[in-house]
């Protein structure tokens, strides 16, 4: 199968196996690395890194979703990202956009990058969906109920499988509706977006309750807060860059399930994770 990376670069991944989206947190206050790639340099350096370690997309981030965390203006996201997707661009692998914002869309598209990721599904800014479909890019919606500074007041679920897919087939239907050609979608879960640790772990334990839809799907579990509590000392959790080792589990169980894709902070480890289970899968 041909190599993903001298392909359309508009054109979602599809190399036969579960794809790695390398993450480069542009942001001061990313509960994952603490800022440590805020500054362009650096998180472009970081980027060149993932890609030497293999990763399929770059996601590129100039706003922290932890919980709780304030947003940046529109200004201050455009500073962030923009010279790190223009840098990055070149390199011939996709270039995804962490972003709510239309015009941080629109623009991000201009210097190179390929995919939009929102994490809002298009519920934050009512312009996302049609400037999306106008660009002509992919898209991943993610299932969401609000922004950072309250979401987890927003956990509450009868059965968080049954209302998560049916939440995410409304927004699907939305976002058809504003010209997002279908072929172009993907859906994440939103593991930790107001929702408990064992929400996420009930929705990990049925990987294939979005089946249904029929689109790909891209999970991010990397580094997050049900990782740390799950191996905790006692009631000091695990901190978040010591969740690697868990992260990949998770990834190998998601590769043989036959997911899309995984969005990750490190990547030659689960590229390693993944082709171990494409071995189990198929061999």
């Amino acid at each position: 199968m041909s190599d993903p990376r001298v392909s359309d670069p508009r054109a979602l991944p599809r190399p036969g196996r579960t794809v790695v989206v390398g993450v480069v947190n542009v942001t001061p206050d990313s509960f994952s690395d603490g800022g440590r790639w805020y500054e362009p340099q650096a998180a472009i350096g970081h980027g060149r890194d993932l890609v030497a370690q293999g990763a399929d997309l770059i996601d590129v981030g100039g706003e922290s979703t932890r919980p709780g965390a304030d947003r940046p203006s529109q200004d201050e996201e455009l500073r962030r990202v923009l010279p790190v997707v223009e840098s990055l661009a070149p390199l011939g692998v996709g270039i995804s956009v962490d972003t709510m914002r239309p015009e941080v869309a629109r623009q991000a598209v201009a210097c190179g990058a390929t995919l939009i990721n929102d994490v809002s599904g298009g519920m934050a800014d009512p312009q996302m969906l049609t400037t999306v479909a106008e660009l002509g890019v992919p898209y991943l919606l993610m299932h969401w109920r609000g922004h950072s500074l309250d979401m987890q007041s927003r956990a509450v679920y009868h059965d968080v499988v049954t209302e998560v897919r049916d939440e995410l087939a409304r927004q699907v239907e939305v976002a058809l509706a504003a010209g997002i050609a279908e072929q172009r979608l993907v859906l994440d879960p939103g593991l930790g977006f107001a929702k408990t640790a064992e929400h996420n772990w009930a929705l990990l334990r049925r990987a294939d309750f979005l089946d249904p839809l029929g689109l790909p799907v891209l999970w991010g579990v990397s580094r997050k807060a049900f990782l740390g509590r799950l191996l905790a000392n006692g009631e000091q959790l695990r901190p978040a860059v010591e969740r690697d080792d868990a992260t990949v589990a998770v990834t190998t169980a998601l590769a043989l399930a036959g997911a899309w894709g995984v969005r990750t902070h490190t990547v030659r480890a689960h590229r390693d994770a993944i082709a171990v289970a494409e071995q189990l899968r198929h061999r």
